[in-house]
């Protein structure tokens, strides 16, 4: 019967209605027959599906958050819906990131992603690949690459993201190698660019002259335009750091000048705001709070690459600010504020809302992202099957 009506209605006509239904209803759906399993886990209508649910912009949100238990911290995912203006509802129950791998501890890092619906999941030794629709997820295996002893390596920054060139994920590190005796000064520092290869399951160091140094903030590691941004110092200025998913090459993109003469009162994130790379100019969150000096400026890049084109298109007032999260329904800024809670505020319209979700202050993340079919990358032989959570 199944095998008829695709038949009798040509397989274009029930892509084309296919492509309207949630990822929870194409779980079932391939579960009729093995005709229509091929159809809806083909390559070609993974890719209409996402650009699909891109184009009617029905976002979710994957919102992680630690609590404090008497002896550890807990990391939490909450996966949430918001289709209507009393705030997020939950789409299936928390789960304990913990019941992925027993010894994850992501307590104060945050989600990477989402590209193609997949995110990743790091405390930077443990690595989880997963696709919040599906419910999927694998662990990459270890970077290979340590050091001599008496050095330290520190993972600086991680980015994830997708090779349009080879079609395949990717997953880099930069790192920096160092002396570190213990009863002495650390020597200098020596760069390191790990990738890890989903084509080929493997990590690989990638060579590379000197980069500057990476200022970590909890809003940064962007993925856009299939390149990945990380803020950066050069001789006491911030820039922001560009990795090229493709061609692997690294370029730097100046930040608006006035942000750089702030660099001590502020701190930095960087959001996609309706479809532009945008910098977001905080109060830095350690600085005692300052009720009517204290803002948020929004910088828009109408240019992507063009530093000249950095255009300041907000100045706002919110509540004290621990640092953005990310940017929903194309208008609605999201924070965590210094208190652990998730602030919203719509630049449309001026609102600001504080939601219930909450969690240890400093260790919430939020991911926005569309529902994908994408499947995780299955490895060698060797590597981590995928599971379900």
């Amino acid at each position: 019967m199944v095998n008829g009506i695709i038949k009798k209605l040509g397989e274009d006509l029930v892509n084309n209605i296919l492509v309207r239904f949630p990822v929870k209803s194409l779980v079932r759906l391939k579960c009729i027959s093995k005709r229509w399993y091929t159809l809806i886990q083909s390559t070609t209508f993974i890719h209409l599906h996402l650009n699909y649910q891109t184009t009617i912009q029905h976002e979710f949100i994957l919102f992680k958050h630690s609590i404090k238990e008497p002896n550890e911290f807990i990391s939490i995912l909450s996966f949430l819906s918001g289709d209507d203006d009393d705030g997020f509802n939950p789409l299936f129950p928390d789960i304990n990131v913990t019941s992925m791998s027993s010894n994850f501890n992501a307590t104060f890092y945050p989600l990477l992603g989402p590209c193609h619906g997949l995110v990743v999941l790091t405390d930077l030794t443990t690595i989880i690949i997963f696709n919040p629709a599906t419910r999927n997820f694998r662990l990459i295996p270890p970077s290979p690459f340590g050091c001599p002893q008496g050095f330290h390596r520190s993972v600086e920054g991680i980015g994830f993201g997708f090779d349009s060139i080879s079609k395949y994920y990717k997953i880099v590190r930069i790192c920096e190698v160092f002396w570190n005796p213990w009863d002495g000064y650390p020597g200098p520092k020596e760069t390191k660019i790990d990738v890890y290869d989903f084509s080929m399951d493997c990590w690989r160091e990638v060579e590379q002259v000197n980069l500057p140094l990476i200022y970590w903030v909890p809003c940064a590691e962007m993925l856009y335009n299939e390149v990945v941004h990380w803020f950066a110092t050069i001789e006491m200025s911030m820039i922001i750091l560009c990795f090229d998913m493709s061609t692997e090459i690294f370029r730097n993109i100046n930040i608006p000048d006035v942000c750089n003469n702030l660099t001590h009162k502020q701190y930095y994130g960087l959001v996609i705001l309706r479809g532009c790379l945008t910098l977001i100019s905080y109060p830095n969150p350690i600085s005692p709070t300052d009720p009517i000096n204290d803002k948020v400026h929004v910088w828009v890049m109408e240019e992507y690459g063009e530093s000249k084109s950095w255009i300041l298109k907000n100045t706002i007032r919110v509540v004290p600010v621990e640092s953005p999260l990310d940017v929903w329904k194309n208008s609605i800024l999201l924070f965590q504020s210094k208190k652990g809670h998730l602030i919203s505020y719509d630049i449309n319209s001026n609102e600001e809302k504080e939601h219930i979700l909450h969690g240890s202050p400093g260790s919430l993340s939020v991911i926005v992202y569309e529902e994908g079919l994408t499947s995780i990358p299955p490895g060698s032989p060797n590597s981590s099957k995928v599971q379900n959570f």
